[in-house]
């Protein structure tokens, strides 16, 4: 499967489940939803859920990242288009972005389709965690 074929069967909705456990221990978790939708050069991903930190109550969380098909891979962007990272072929892509001080490393998993994951390795002076985020096509 071709990146942007990958592009464009992810538009729609999906359950989002992330866990992010830090080096200090704490551990953070997100439920929501992901919405992949048309936007003028790809698809704008709007990530809508609650985020629990340890032992504390819920709080509103939110995201939003562009997404398009470039090449033999796919561009990630924050929503203010800055590049975050590429997404190249194949059923287990690798990332990076460098954020300096910090690095994020990410792997992404496409073998198990329509569901699928991507880890986290976030490592720097700023930031040391690990996260891992599952995707599942909501059917609505």
């Amino acid at each position: 499967m071709t990146p942007a074929d990958r592009l464009a069967q992810l538009s729609g909705k999906w359950q989002v489940a992330r866990v992010i456990r830090h080096a200090d221990g704490t551990t953070a978790r997100f439920s929501g939803t992901a919405d992949w939708s048309p936007d003028a050069t790809g698809l704008r991903c709007d990530e809508i859920g609650s985020l629990t930190i340890g032992a504390m109550a819920p709080v509103s969380g939110n995201r939003t990242t562009l997404w398009q098909a470039q090449d033999n891979a796919i561009a990630v962007a924050f929503a203010d288009a800055r590049p975050f990272h590429v997404i190249g072929p194949g059923p287990r892509p690798a990332a990076t972005h460098d954020c300096a001080p910090d690095t994020y490393c990410l792997t992404y998993d496409f073998t198990l389709w329509p569901r699928w994951s991507v880890r986290w390795h976030v490592i720097g002076p700023r930031k040391d965690y690990r996260a891992l985020t599952r995707y599942s096509r909501l059917n609505y």
